[in-house]
């Protein structure tokens, strides 16, 4: 029995505060895929920038179908608290964008259609496999995925140069041209640890843990496990050695650091290069940064996750057949990615998308092959699932991090307010 056919049966009843043994499928069956056309107007909601160009090139490519395009705000600005509102009115979209660790909420609430009967039966096979079981519950897919952006390290290529050291394969390396930066320039740093969006979570998963799990037919939550206490009394003691600055990320503060030399790499994913452009190219640092796969804890390839993004359609929908065509034309489409744009550097999850998807990105502003660095990045992911309801822990990561004296503290913290906020959902929980 697999994990996430399990999972399931405890996350959709997190709805109903009951628990059950076996596999029961996480919702009604899907309706067959009609055989006529689908037609008639389909409601899209995304917060992903360039989508109104997608839903345009969209309508363009065809005469049966209409989508209507609303741009919502992203979770941290309320765009999942609307979309629920939406949905419980019947006032909702019939495509949305809801990233991998909110999507299980929505499916517990019951509030997504499963989308295997509605859409081509081989698209969800086409996959890797672990991003699939992101997006799968039970005996069901509620979503596509549409990027899978692996977590990546940007570094300035000429400083670890200048300090005398190599790309860093290991953290033990990682750790030495920290040092090596700082004896160069004592007002450096190599890179930051964000207050605000930590990374323990991408960088936990790289190091083998698992936060969530299901054990015996109830929520396993180890937040503070053996790996994640490793990875958070690593950083504490880049931190405490002043290796690493600790400081707001995409604060006014972190950019001119960017910008100054003060700060030099960046533990992002895919997306981040992008926004890294957009930060330094004022500065003139053009063909300065280069993208590295994460550097290794025990020698063994290993990668995670950083974000990501899936398309669902609500279990309400007023054409669900028609949103179906329009979804799965979305995340299989060259079309789509070219339709976007260069609004970004997305790492899609469909096979053979990434060809299409390099050659609208900003990739000529780096100094190596960044989407070559993705592939690599993105070849050993671990097993990793989110919790029922992620918003709880986020939330209590970003206070904890702020708030604690140091980030295993803070993980301890994180795991009492996950299960003790778990537990009052009704949820049975063992750690």
């Amino acid at each position: 029995m697999s994990l996430h056919r399990t999972s399931l049966s405890v996350v959709a009843l997190a709805a109903t505060s009951a628990l059950v043994a076996g596999c029961a499928a996480g919702g009604p069956a899907a309706e067959p895929v009609a055989t006529e056309t689908p037609t008639g107007e389909v409601t899209f909601w995304s917060f992903l920038s360039g989508m109104s160009d997608v839903a345009a090139a969209f309508n363009a490519s065809q005469d049966d179908i209409t989508v209507n395009f609303e741009e919502i705000p992203n979770g941290a600005n309320g765009g999942y608290t609307k979309l629920s509102a939406a949905i419980e009115s019947g006032s909702g979209p019939d495509v949305v964008g809801i990233e991998y660790d909110r999507l299980p909420g929505f499916v517990a609430a019951e509030q997504l259609a499963p989308v295997d009967g509605l859409v081509s039966g081989d698209v969800l096979g086409e996959y890797d496999e672990q991003v699939r079981n992101l997006v799968s519950f039970g005996d069901a897919a509620y979503a596509l995925p549409y990027d899978a952006p692996p977590m990546v390290i940007w570094y300035r290529q000429d400083v670890l140069e200048a300090a005398g050291v190599d790309v860093p394969t290991t953290w033990d390396e990682f750790e030495d041209a920290a040092r090596a930066v700082k004896a160069v320039n004592p007002d450096a740093y190599l890179t930051s640890f964000f207050t605000n969006e930590p990374q323990l979570a991408p960088m936990s998963w790289q190091a083998g843990a698992e936060w969530f799990s299901v054990e015996d037919d109830s929520w396993k939550v180890a937040i503070d496990d053996d790996e994640s206490q490793e990875v958070a009394d690593y950083w504490q003691r880049l931190i405490d050695e002043g290796l690493v600055k600790k400081q707001l990320g995409f604060s006014d503060e972190w950019t001119a650091d960017l910008n100054s030399g003060v700060v030099n790499a960046w533990v992002g994913g895919s997306w981040s290069a992008s926004a890294l452009k957009t930060r330094t190219e004022a500065s003139g640092q053009e063909g300065k940064w280069i993208a590295a796969a994460p550097p290794l804890w025990d020698g063994e390839p290993s990668g995670a996750l950083s974000g990501g993004t899936s398309f669902a359609i609500p279990e309400n929908s007023d054409n669900a057949a028609a949103a179906a065509v329009f979804l799965e034309w979305l995340v299989t489409s060259p079309d789509a990615i070219e339709a976007r744009g260069a609004v970004g550097t997305a790492y899609l999850a469909y096979p053979g998308l990434n060809d299409v998807a390099a050659s609208v990105a900003p990739t000529d502003y780096y100094g190596n092959d960044i989407y070559e660095v993705f592939d690599e990045a993105s070849a050993n992911l671990g097993e990793w699932a989110w919790g029922p309801k992620y918003d709880l822990t986020a939330t209590a990561l970003k206070d904890s991090v702020t708030a604690s004296p140091t980030l295993s503290d803070a993980l301890t913290s994180t795991q009492k307010s996950t299960v003790d906020g778990l537990e009052k959902l009704g949820l049975d929980i063992t750690e």
